[in-house]
């Protein structure tokens, strides 16, 4: 081998008689002598495009040099950026209720149908380049550049995304630049035995919690390492688009370990920010924004870094939006911590609109963090020690599951509308998914009984989660056509905590909530800009969604013209307990 410019070592091997030097799938290694110990060192290089995996022989990965002779065609061109971002977050592995891991092809067959139809526009895939441990949820990544071979050949990878865009589904990839898995023989880390090549050196260059190592963004052949990266997966994959990983690691010092923000100006522009790490950012938003015009970008920040999500040309990072991170925090709090009256209608709206002005926000009730075991998901919070003996028809509908759905559609619809400028789900929970997510272990005697997502049980007709389900499909196609996503952010006009009722506007849409666990209310007075005559587009008590119907839908409301609650109108409606409504103009129906 030869060293470049740049100091790459670098091999040319012309073909034989038409034919590769190396055959196609291959085994390889980088084989090479250490100059100052003399020891013979082998490794995987940095660049490959495909890992194998066999843990009969060892839980080492193997090179492979793939280089097909025929190479997978695209057939759908790529969806136009959607105005309306509803995001389904995917895990392939997990997505079959069998005790597997799921394949790309299976996935591709299973659940993108599913997906079409429930209304998202958006899937964001996780865990896809390549990890060495499977429970990481692809957070300890060895290889850059390879889709992860448990799930199949990188052309199946191609056929789903290819697959999604002839659906109309924009594909985003989690990509986790923040970090790297720690292995020597099978990643990065030692590459050429310094600890210093990709990462900074010394403690600088570890993650104390993630037990992994941190790049040197100030690094030119980082910078080329890491663009190239995602250049790759645009091109090789058509992917649309990333939802960045850890972005409060990458742009701070202290990566956000043992760190409050209070949104004081002093944490987002002192010493504890990461310069490298936030020009980073800034080189990857702008060349991709530059190359793929219609790519989408998400950073997950808690710290709420301002300019995160506007252009480089407005001194910012670039982002198209950030997560709403605090929201799912909120939720989880409040139902292990309060009781139902006890919940602030005022501290509720407070937390789904504290944004930034002009930074875009992906708003969740629940994200795969929250699906994780340790954790419980909300419909299991909510109906935990009734989840398996009363989710039938057959069996009564008891107070605990009949608080549990409606609480379940209250929260997803209130968030969906008022949350942001996008919408997140993670796979199964839009149906409440009645169990937490642990990947097969040493600690659960590696078993697939929580690594799967039981699509088997809102399939059944006799079980109450179809119903669930049915409410998010409403949520999403009420939302394609009325765009509230991408309109102006919301008036709210009531937040009434002794009633615990919320009214706001958005989207020309009136949005009515009463979350009083006891009491209904007639003849409710609730205040409206635009006069006219209104019907129900979303109504969260329909039995077809579980609800009780005490609401009749096809009822007209006639707005009366004397100002209520800063609105120029007023109508009054009949608003049961835990029930939402949404209603409409007539004449957009």
């Amino acid at each position: 081998m030869t060293k470049d410019a740049y100091g790459k070592w670098e091999i040319t091997l012309p073909a034989r008689n038409g034919q590769p030097a190396i055959p196609h799938d291959s085994k390889i290694k980088v084989s090479f002598v250490v100059p100052n110990d003399h020891a013979r060192q082998e490794r995987i290089p940095a660049w490959i495009t495909r890992v194998t995996q066999d843990l009969s022989v060892s839980p080492v990965y193997d090179g492979r040099f793939w280089n097909p002779s025929q190479r997978y065609t695209f057939k759908n061109p790529r969806p136009p950026k959607p105005a309306s971002a509803r995001i389904y977050e995917a895990h392939v592995g997990i997505s079959s209720p069998d005790m597997k891991v799921t394949s790309y092809k299976e996935f591709t067959q299973n659940i993108l149908p599913r997906i079409k139809r429930l209304g998202y526009n958006v899937i964001q895939l996780m865990a896809i380049m390549e990890h060495a441990y499977y429970a990481s949820f692809g957070y300890q990544i060895n290889s850059f550049f390879a889709a992860s071979s448990r799930y199949g050949y990188p052309d199946d990878l191609k056929e789903l995304v290819d697959t999604a865009h002839g659906m109309g589904i924009t594909v985003l990839l989690d990509m986790v630049h923040s970090h790297a898995s720690k292995n020597v023989l099978d990643g990065l880390n030692m590459f050429d035995n310094s600890d210093h090549l990709y990462f900074h050196a010394g403690a600088r260059g570890r993650h104390e919690l993630w037990d992994s190592r941190l790049f040197n963004y100030g690094s030119h052949e980082v910078l080329r390492f890491l663009l190239s990266n995602l250049r790759f997966w645009m091109e090789e994959y058509n992917f649309d688009g990333f939802r960045f990983d850890g972005v409060t690691s990458m742009i701070y010092t202290h990566h956000g370990i043992g760190t409050g923000f209070s949104g004081g100006y002093h944490e987002y522009f002192g010493p504890g920010v990461d310069e490298d790490g936030v020009v980073y950012l800034m080189l990857a938003n702008e060349m991709l924004h530059q190359l793929y015009p219609d790519c989408i970008t998400i950073a997950e920040d808690v710290s709420g870094m301002p300019a995160l999500c506007l252009s480089l040309s407005l001194g910012g990072v670039g982002f198209d939006y950030r997560l709403a991170m605090a929201i799912p925090d909120l939720y989880i709090k409040w139902l292990k911590e309060k009781q139902d009256i006890d919940w602030d209608m005022g501290n509720l709206c407070f937390t789904l609109t504290n944004r930034r002005h002009g930074e875009k926000t992906i708003a969740y009730a629940e994200s795969h963090d929250q699906a994780l075991v340790g954790d419980k998901s909300l419909l299991f919070w909510l109906c935990d020690a009734q989840m398996y003996t009363n989710m039938s028809n057959l069996s009564e509908f008891t107070p605990v599951i009949e608080r549990g759905l409606a609480l379940h559609k209250l929260i997803r619809l209130i968030t969906h509308g008022l949350g942001g400028e996008g919408y997140l789900n993670f796979e199964g929970n839009e149906f409440g998914h009645p169990e937490w997510l642990d990947f097969p272990r040493e600690g659960n005697q590696n078993s697939f009984h929580y690594a799967r997502r039981q699509f088997n049980l809102v399939d059944d007709q006799l079980l109450r989660y179809r119903f669930l389900n049915e409410f998010d499909a409403k949520m999403q196609w009420t939302e394609e056509k009325y765009g509230w996503l991408h309109s102006p952010q919301a008036y709210i006009s009531l937040k009434n905590d002794s009633d615990k009722v919320i009214v706001f506007e958005r989207a020309g849409l009136l949005w009515v909530f009463n979350f009083h666990p006891s009491q209904s209310f007639t003849d409710y007075r609730v205040g409206v800009e635009e006069a006219g005559t209104y019907r129900i587009v979303i109504n969260s008590d329909s039995p077809a969604f579980g609800g009780l119907g005490r609401v009749t839908e096809d009822t007209r409301f006639f707005t009366t013209d004397f100002s209520w609650n800063g609105r120029k109108n007023f109508i009054q409606v009949y608003i049961p307990t835990r029930t939402a409504i949404v209603l409409a103009l007539e004449t957009t129906l």
